[in-house]
């Protein structure tokens, strides 16, 4: 009586659980004691009540409890009757739930050889709730909680072949359909567990394809009008593989096709709304859901798609939409069952949409868990390809997402297809369909791209069928997944048109969570590729008209709702914002900046209130997370398409003033990031190496009048507000992006002093205790130093080296990567300034600096990529005064040596490319005494070692552009040094075509072209003695490749003169044709000065030579 009275507890009315976990426990570990094996329905009692407890209060049973019930419950398996074996299974599913690796001294009695768990859930068990009950059991065995050890690969291994083998099973002829769709979720969630968390092992045991042909099986279980027969194993393959698709004609189906019948469920159809959005239930009738065109009957067993392969045959036109009404939508009649058969129907209807729902989660399991790599193999099975005409349409993710009556399963497989695509730009960018089409094969790329011009079409069906919001956010949702990662640039244009005239009435829709990634598929748009010429005379078209027949009107599923009719916001779309106080503010064409900025500003029109928000009033604004989402399409336009955004420059600095003084940090935080890329865009127009041509329509008073507002509005509290440091780093970004001539014509006036406030909140911010902030600060400071107006400020310059070395040794990696970058930037400004500012700048700066300089090298790869470069620039600096003061010789040997260590090192090559470019940095300074020095024999050995054995071929060009530095022979050292340089560039040469990285190929004209002009330029300062080595290494066994190519380096000359430029990719370290042609002169004018000192015994070299060279 005590037993069945706690079972019939309801403890759901206990509100705090952790008071009751440690009683509980002691209540379990008590009955389990007094209650003996041998009182069988005691045992279940407490069975029953050890699962109610731990389900409905979810308390965590500690280690000695867990221990005491799992030990209880397996003996009670082995010495129980069977018939207790439901009961003591379902109480052990819930104490091992999460708790496998804590379950280790059972495990080998449940999944070791002969557990009871691997016996019960073997296909031979003849009792069905037995093996469903012990495939419960092993799942939430399986189950791995984040941040826990998982269970042993051997019992998880276990575990997957038994749920391997249910599914491969066949529905026992005993079995009710109901029953044996238990079995599959309980088998399809076990493998979900067993995928979770960990990384997919290819083995025997565990075969990719036959996975993926089960899961494909179980996604179409029961789906009504569709019998799959699909192999046992998928294959990896390019094209889609073969399926069946038979029709289902059953007797009981043919009576559909009687007039009458067809008649009234096409009545019943106009008044049938569907499910609750939601809702797992599947309607009584109607099989399948049509994405495009009419349904199939009941009885018919067919798909309907439309029999086309265009991409965009859509019938959009207002009148044709009712077709697109799901067919499960329209109803039927339910006159031919009886009550009960029908709720019988309802219900397995409902078990079968589990089952297929499960084998979608477990199909989310497996792309997280395999390397997309390898299921990108497998893409052709789940995508779509264009269908031929007449040949039944392949079984994919689309299909489900268009004909599943349940939207939870369509929800599904729509959110396996998002995390298909995602990522998948690599794999992607080999779809092209841009070239003529090829008659006699079509190339995978021509597939790639038909299969994604597929997909576009299908989505827009699901798009226009979709009428449950969960789901339809999902839609968009794949569809900005599709966006972001498809080469649009290499598919012919057309495809994103389509879209964008489908997606815009969403923004008005009354769910928030479609508003909101609605606007993620925008910022998607106009984030691909951009600018794409497509999408920019899309962003250029005009917004929507009001009145009827405009585009986007209402969708097939609702024809009278009004959020789908033109706005107040789209009509007032070309407006200023009201009460800015801004004369002659620009009219903008772009229909998209003048949306998100009423979403933004405007108040929430009544019509469009959303479900949640009961109680707001009509001027409300719209929900954050709309305006967070159109403060970032915003951010995505201006930076993809700032020419279009350039017109409405002081609206949106307006826009983002009102942002940063509102009072929520997200709010603010987006009106800061929108006003960097504003920064930005500003930028990119007057850089001089901008690909695209700057716009003469953009001046530089607007810029300043832009920029004056910016800083003398709430920007300045955001730098000074200690309470959101992410903030504070995205007003140190914004600060950072003010294009350099507009910064020199800000006001430096007594009243208004903007420049000395910018530097002065910049170099305080250096000081702070968040290293975000710290970090931004220091890198904007890298910034202004490269301004014209800033560069030979000596206190600005001061000022800025003494917060940089003072950031250097700041704990964090990335403080000190921003602040060496900020160093060298430093670093380039000194050697491009005067010589009077040279000597303004003191010494103990310099030292400390080089110092500081020296001990950064040593740090992390991110810190020394920079370190090394401003270790160049500042030995570059140095000049002979200072190099005869004793202070600087022990910094300058210390500094020598870590530059060449790095070259000899292995860092990266971004690394060592940076310190080949310092050595030549140095080597330009005269007054080093390079050739004489103890660390010049082995600068030159590094950067020799390297011309010849780097791999990566980028650093070897640097390292010959050092080697070609010195302009004098004297610098070059002795002849053994000189013939050492010599040599290794004679060598590099040689095998410049020899690599084990094809990538490195792209560079092979390059390196060629520093090699032989280093060698030319070592021709051009050789002396007598220099005359044997040279003359040697010109006539032994590479003789005839060294020849060809200097040869071919020279002949190259006049080919490029010809044509008056220099193409390709390698153009930018090309010499120019007049080097070339000087450096021949020199080198013949150096011969034939040497030709008249010549001996007899060098005269044989020197012909060797004026053969090479005149060959």
């Amino acid at each position: 009586d005590i037993l069945d009275e706690q079972v019939s507890t309801n403890f759901w009315t206990y509100s705090v659980v952790a008071t009751i976990t440690h009683d509980v426990c002691l209540l379990l570990v008590h009955t389990s004691r007094l209650v003996p094996h041998s009182q069988e329905h005691l045992v279940i009692k407490l069975c029953q009540l050890i699962h109610q407890l731990l389900n409905q209060l979810q308390v965590i049973v500690d280690e000695q409890t867990l221990d005491t019930l799992v030990s209880y419950c397996t003996r009670a398996l082995w010495v129980c009757s069977s018939w207790t074996h439901s009961e003591i299974l379902l109480a052990l599913s819930s104490l091992v739930y999460g708790n496998g690796p804590r379950c280790q001294r059972h495990l080998p009695e449940l999944l070791g050889q002969n557990g009871v768990l691997l016996n019960y859930g073997d296909p031979s068990q003849s009792d069905i709730e037995l093996r469903r009950s012990s495939l419960h059991c092993m799942a939430n065995l399986c189950l791995g909680v984040p941040g826990h050890p998982y269970l042993e690969e051997s019992y998880r291994g276990a575990c997957y072949r038994i749920f391997l083998q249910t599914l491969q099973s066949p529905k026992p002829s005993n079995v009710e359909d109901m029953v044996f769709c238990t079995l599959l979720q309980s088998a399809l969630k076990g493998t979900q567990y067993f995928l979770n968390g960990v990384k997919w092992k290819a083995s025997p045991d565990q075969d990719l394809g036959s996975l993926l042909a089960l899961l494909k099986k179980y996604m179409f279980h029961g789906l009504p009008g569709i019998n799959v027969e699909m192999p046992q194993v998928l294959y990896p393959a390019p094209l889609p593989q073969y399926e069946t698709v038979p029709a289902a004609k059953s007797q009981q189906n043919k009576k559909r096709k009687s007039r009458g019948k067809g008649k009234k469920a096409r009545v019943e159809g106009k008044t049938d709304g569907g499910p609750e959005e939601g809702d797992d239930e599947e309607p009584s009738t109607g099989p399948v859901r049509s994405g495009g065109g009419g349904g199939a009957g009941r009885g018919e067993g067919r798909i309907g798609w439309p029999q086309t392969s265009t991409p965009f045959a859509l019938p959009l036109q207002p009148g044709s939409g009712t077709q697109f009404l799901p067919c499960w939508k329209k109803g039927s009649s339910d006159s031919e069952f009886s009550d009960p058969e029908g709720g019988m129907q309802s219900k397995l209807r409902l078990y079968q949409a589990r089952v297929r729902q499960s084998a979608l989660q477990c199909f989310l399991a497996v792309v997280k868990s395999v390397e997309k790599r390898v299921l990108y193999g497998y893409w052709s099975s789940f995508i779509p390809d264009t269908p031929g005409i007449g040949s039944p349409p392949s079984l994919t993710l689309i299909t489900i997402a268009l004909k599943d009556p349940s939207p939870k399963v369509r929800a599904g497989s729509l959110q396996v297809l998002s995390a298909l695509l995602e990522g998948s730009r690599q794999f992607l960018s080999a779809a092209e369909d841009t070239s003529a089409p090829r008659q006699a094969f079509t190339p995978f790329s021509a597939t790639l791209a038909a299969s994604l011009r597929e997909l576009h079409r299908c989505l827009l069906l699901a798009l226009i069928a979709e009428s449950s919001s969960q789901t339809l956010t999902q839609v968009i949702k794949c569809l900005a997944h599709l966006v972001s990662n498809v080469p649009y640039n290499r598919l012919r244009p057309g495809l994103l048109s389509p879209l964008w005239k489908q997606i815009r009435p969403y923004v008005r829709h009354r769910d928030v969570n479609v508003r909101v990634s609605s606007l993620t598929l925008f910022g998607a748009l106009v984030c691909t590729q951009a600018p794409l010429p497509e999408v920019h005379l899309l962003l250029q078209q005009p917004g929507p008209s009001t009145g009827p027949g405009v585009s986007g009107g209402a969708t097939p599923q609702e024809p009278s709702l009004n959020w789908r009719q033109p706005g107040r916001r789209e009509r007032d779309a070309s407006l200023p914002l009201t009460g800015t106080g801004v004369e002659d503010v620009p009219v903008a064409s772009c229909w998209l900046l003048q949306l998100c900025v009423a979403l933004v500003t405007q108040a929430r029109e009544e019509p469009y209130s959303d479900s949640d928000a009961a109680g707001s009033t009509s001027g409300a604004l719209e929900p954050s997370p709309v305006r967070l989402e159109a403060l970032q399409v915003l951010a995505h336009l201006v930076k993809g398409y700032f020419p279009l955004a350039q017109t409405s420059l002081l609206e949106l600095a307006q826009l983002s003033a009102r942002c940063l003084s509102e009072q929520d940090p997200s709010v603010q935080l987006h009106g800061a990031k929108l006003l960097e890329e504003l920064g930005t865009g500003i930028i990119q127009q007057y850089r001089a190496d901008a690909h695209s041509v700057p716009n003469p329509g953009l001046e530089i008073p607007p810029v300043v009048q832009f920029w004056s507002e910016v800083l003398t509005g709430p920007l300045i509290g955001a730098l000074q507000n200690d309470q959101h440091p992410t903030l504070q780093t995205s007003a140190c970004d914004t600060l950072s992006s003010i294009l350099p001539q507009a910064f020199s014509q800000l006001p430096v006036s007594l009243s208004d002093k903007t420049q000395v406030f910018c530097i002065t909140v910049l170099l305080g911010l250096t000081y702070s205790e968040n290293s975000l902030v710290k970090a931004a600060a220091v890198r904007a400071l890298g910034v202004y130093i490269l301004f014209p107006c800033l560069r030979e400020d000596v206190m600005f310059v001061a000022d800025t080296a003494n917060a940089i070395l003072t950031v250097l040794d700041d704990r964090s990696p990335n403080v000190r990567a921003k602040a060496a970058w900020s160093l060298g930037n430093l670093t380039d400004t000194l050697i491009s300034v005067g010589l009077e500012f040279q000597e303004e700048v003191s010494d103990m700066l310099l030292l400390k600096m080089l110092r500081t300089a020296t001990q950064a090298s040593g740090d992390k790869d991110r810190v020394k990529s920079n370190a090394v470069r401003a270790l160049g620039n500042l030995l570059h600096f140095l000049q002979p005064a200072r190099l005869g003061k004793p202070a600087f010789e022990q910094p300058l040997e210390q500094a020598m040596r870590a530059l060449i260590d790095t070259v000899r090192g292995d860092a990266t090559m971004k690394v060592r490319w940076n310190a080949c470019y310092a050595l030549g940095n140095v080597f330009r300074n005269p007054g080093l005494p390079l050739g004489t020095a103890g660390w010049s024999k082995e600068a030159y050995s590094a950067l020799s070692s390297v011309v010849t054995s780097c791999k990566n071929f980028k650093v070897r060009i640097k390292s010959a552009a050092a080697l070609s530095v010195p302009a004098t022979r004297d610098r070059y050292g002795d002849t053994q040094q000189f013939a050492e340089v010599w040599c290794a560039l004679a060598q590099a040469l040689e095998h410049s075509e020899e690599t084990e990285d094809f990538l490195e190929y792209r560079y092979c004209a390059s390196l060629r072209g520093e090699l032989c002009h280093a060698l030319f330029h070592l021709l051009s300062l050789c002396q007598l003695d220099d005359l044997a080595t040279v003359g040697t290494s010109l006539s032994c066994q590479s003789k005839s490749a060294l020849q060809g190519l200097l040869v071919q380096y020279l002949s190259d000359t006049a080919l490029v003169s010809r044509h008056h430029d220099v193409g390709g990719e390698d153009a930018g370290d090309q010499t120019e044709p007049r080097d070339r042609l000087k450096e021949l002169d020199q080198t013949l004018s150096r011969l034939k000065e040497l030709e008249a000192e010549v001996g007899a015994d060098s005269k044989s070299d020197l012909d060797t030579l004026y053969f090479s060279t005149i060959f």
